[in-house]
């Protein structure tokens, strides 16, 4: 082998000699500086590489309406590459990015405070007074308001006998084993948000504190007597269907296009489902597997879907208690490092086989073979290449957003074949952020179809040895523009799953797909009570993709049919609230499902605030990017929620229709209390928000002058102060009101700016957890984003009530309440 050197370092460096005296001197903490010196010197020495793909854009491609063809892909050759010379260090400490730079503040006080004018003839304006029916409907309007039970869409293979109420809804899942769905779950959900305030407790927390949290699937992996057992419980449910239906993916997963054109397939698919399902005792609230698949038939993707992945057919219920951060290993990223060095020097374990891959064909596995298989043609599915390395390791690669090189790092896709108990490791190479949560505590989640069909049907943080860190890849200079490559990041970590040859899914995050939001609002529509609560559907407008991007009204229907009823109907206040403009920011949908389903809950909270607010809900801005699994885009290769200041109505029809709405509702003198855009972070813990400010930009940047004549409605700060104080997962102390030049073209500057609403937010949810308040030190599972979402729309009636303009009628109804629920909570301690 020759000698591989450092360049323009120490040219007669043999990292031959040095690897193992590194690797033995690993463990030891007093050679921490040798160690240092060592990895960079090994890391210096490691010939730069493009990455191991055909092209650097992505798998997928769209034709955008009035594009230029582009050329063709340009492959990646090592030629392409140069050495930048750079190098970084062991992250020891969190370093978080989303920091403001001074020069970066809006300091034209003039573009501050102007207010420009429509970006559309005002005559457009017009199309969406269909959209908001409730200024001017008649009482025979309401009364006369279509449910879509008739729909064929809408029910086709829809078995809704267990669709909870909005009332009960939260006290059905699967099993009485899970916390979530036991009699401490129940007690919680039962007791009014308000109670649960003052009672200092939340929903999502209970028994997190003060014991040891576990796996929810440790008993399985460590007990062998419990596997076996388990085992026999999948052999029993697979005995009550024919003989090769354990295959979940062969008999309805799969081929859904022959399964819903075939009326014979059709009925076998929904015989194994009936049969399926009669082994579980309980349901997910809120969800109907048979109407997901009705909608997934509809969603249309860039590549056609054949497939449903499991998890988001079966549903998910959250799990036991909530997941610790995990506490980083000493030395766990040099020990990678060393290990990525070791196959360039010692290659003779390397195996370098590729096992799965959109750009080409693969070899078919042999069913004996002790390789997993991986797949990733499904809904918000990425995962572009598997690469078997060595036995039990595997280099993955994801794929950039449609159209697009870049913003790798969402990933969702299949693994099966596996042996329990065994750690599998799983390097995914191609990510772009320089640091990431993973270095701090934050797990990847993991779903298990053999855990789901025994009754806990749960994503779990999942994985260890976790770490994130600078490779030896580079970006070609062609795919960058002639510019020098960029790096990219290895994600790297181990799972033991839980059983042998099951079915599993990993994922970023917990996924959340279009489908789901779908199902979702169909269900949500048939719980309520259209007496009491006024919930409709439209459609805001069709995505480049074709498939519709749904608009949610919810209030409460008028007291009587008299004038004096119907005037306060038209008149209440809207509140405007969106969502998931980023796909792969899957958190932000879960906060949302909160607010949807304490918008039309039987809490008090929630029936004041429906008679006393309109709520405008656009749950899913993004939907096209949702489907198929970008991180950041639209089908077009946009950042979406870079185009407020001028969108296209072809191009960008969602943002397009949302101003549109939004510009419609200042016009007739309508304009949002609030508005807020719900998010996810990767760099920060926690949840905050982000609003404007004039002047605290302007002092930010030192520009003093002017500043007292600068006019603003200092109650910007009082929404996020009062979640600070609701709310177990929130912290003012990461909330910022700056206004940067970078984000001119986001809705939270636009909206402030264009539509004049001063209470105007971007809502971040970590996609880790809580690093302060009773959360600290846990991760956040989908009950604690849900909470969050119901959070928030207690924050804004307490916003109201604190306002000069509160109405003496809410005053009294909310003295009214809290006077009832001190009552209730004086009760409840006293038990």
């Amino acid at each position: 082998m020759s000698c591989v050197t450092a360049r323009g370092l120490c040219p007669d460096v043999d990292v031959r000699y040095n690897l193992p005296f590194a690797q033995n001197c690993l463990g030891d903490k007093s050679m921490e500086p040798v160690i240092s010196v060592v990895l960079q010197i090994l890391r210096q020495c490691y010939p730069k590489s493009p990455l191991p793909l055909v092209t650097a854009s992505s798998a997928y491609a769209f034709p955008v309406p009035g594009s230029i063809a582009s050329e063709p892909p340009h492959d990646l050759l090592e030629e392409d590459f140069e050495d930048d010379g750079e190098e970084e260090v062991d992250k020891d400490s969190d370093s978080e990015d989303g920091k403001v730079e001074d020069d970066d503040l809006e300091t034209d006080v003039d573009k501050l405070s102007s207010k420009p004018g429509l970006d559309r003839p005002e005559e457009e304006l017009m199309q969406y007074g269909a959209m908001c029916p409730e200024l001017s409907c008649s009482s025979e309007e309401l009364e006369s308001k279509p449910r879509d039970d008739l729909n064929p869409e809408k029910t086709e293979f829809a078995n809704h006998h267990h669709i909870p109420t909005a009332a009960s809804s939260k006290q059905h899942c699967f099993n009485k084993d899970q916390s979530s769905c036991g009699q401490e779950r129940e007690d919680a959900v039962r007791s009014p948000l308000l109670c649960m305030v003052k009672a200092g407790r939340s929903t999502a927390h209970l028994g997190s504190k003060g014991k040891p949290v576990v796996n929810p699937y440790q008993n399985v992996q460590s007990n062998h007597l419990g596997r076996d057992s388990s085992e026999s419980e999948i052999s029993d449910i697979q005995d009550s269907l024919k003989a090769d239906a354990w295959d979940v993916d062969a008999v309805f997963c799969q081929r859904m296009d022959a399964s819903f054109s075939n009326s014979s397939r059709t009925a076998e698919t929904v015989q194994v489902m009936d049969k399926l399902l009669q082994t579980q005792p309980k349901r997910v609230p809120f969800h109907d597997p048979y109407l997901y698949m009705a909608k997934a038939r509809r969603t249309s993707s860039v590549v056609d879907f054949k497939m449903m992945a499991f998890p988001d057919l079966w549903g998910h219920c959250p799990p036991p208690a909530t997941q610790p951060m995990l506490e980083r290993k000493w030395g766990v990223q040099r020990i990678r490092i060393f290990e990525d060095i070791r196959r360039l020097i010692q290659p003779s374990d390397v195996i370098n086989k590729v096992v799965f891959s959109l750009d080409e064909p693969w070899p078919l596995q042999d069913s004996a073979s002790n390789c997993l298989k991986f797949f990733s043609k499904f809904e918000s599915g990425n995962l572009r290449k598997a690469i078997h390395v060595r036995e039990f390791e595997y280099d993955l690669l994801v794929n950039a957003d449609v159209n697009s090189t870049q913003h790798q790092q969402w990933f969702y896709f299949r693994v099966s074949g596996m042996q329990a108990a065994i750690p599998y490791r799983f390097n995914i190479i191609n990510c772009e952020k320089p640091n990431s949560q993973f270095n701090y505590g934050m797990q990847p989640t993991l779903y298990s179809v053999k855990e789901a069909l025994l009754g806990r049907p749960t994503w779990i943080r999942t994985g260890y040895e976790i770490c994130y860190y600078e490779n030896h890849y580079r970006q070609s200079r062609a795919a960058a523009g002639g510019a020098s490559g960029k790096c990219y990041y290895t994600l790297t970590f181990a799972v033991s799953f839980p059983h042998d040859e099951d079915v599993c899914y990993l994922a970023y995050h917990y996924p959340y797909t279009y489908t789901a939001l779908m199902t979702h609002l169909d269900i949500l529509e048939k719980s309520v009570n259209l007496k009491e609560v006024y919930f409709r559907q439209d459609v805001l407008c069709q995505t480049l993709g074709g498939n519709s991007c749904p608009l949610v009204t919810i209030t409460a229907m008028p007291e009587s049919n008299s004038n004096e009823h119907l005037e306060q109907f038209r008149h209440r206040p809207y509140q405007v609230i969106t969502a998931r403009v980023h796909p792969g920011e899957s958190n932000a949908s879960w906060v949302m499902k909160g607010t949807l389903e304490f918008l039309v809950s039987s809490d008090p909270v929630a029936r004041l605030l429906r008679e006393n607010f309109i709520f405008k809900i656009i749950p899913m801005l993004n939907p096209d990017g949702v489907i198929n699994g970008n991180h950041r885009c639209s089908l077009s290769g946009e950042d979406l929620n870079r185009q407020w200041l001028s969108p296209s109505a072809h191009l960008q029809p969602t943002i397009y229709h949302a101003k549109g709405l939004l510009y419609h509702l200042s016009s007739v003198g309508r304009s949002p209390v609030v508005f807020c855009d719900f998010h996810g972070h990767s760099q920060k813990k926690n949840v905050f928000l982000y609003g404007c400010s004039i002047k605290e930009t302007l002092w930010q940047a030192g520009c003093t002058v002017g500043t007292s004549t600068v006019l603003e409605d200092v109650t910007y700060r009082t929404l996020p102060k009062i979640l600070d104080k609701l709310a177990p997962a929130f912290t003012m102390s990461s909330c910022s009101f700056l206004i940067e030049k970078s984000r001119a073209s986001t809705a939270r500057v636009v909206v402030w700016r264009e539509i004049g609403v001063s209470r105007s937010y971007t809502m971040e949810s970590s996609y880790c957890g809580c690093n302060q308040g009773p959360y600290q030190g846990l991760q956040f599972g989908t009950r604690e984003l849900e909470e969050m979402g119901a959070m928030f729309c207690l924050g804004l009636l307490i916003l109201e009530l604190k306002s000069a303009s509160c109405s003496h009628q809410l005053l009294t109804q909310a003295a009214t309440l809290l006077s009832a629920e001190e009552e209730a909570l004086d009760q409840h301690l006293q038990r």
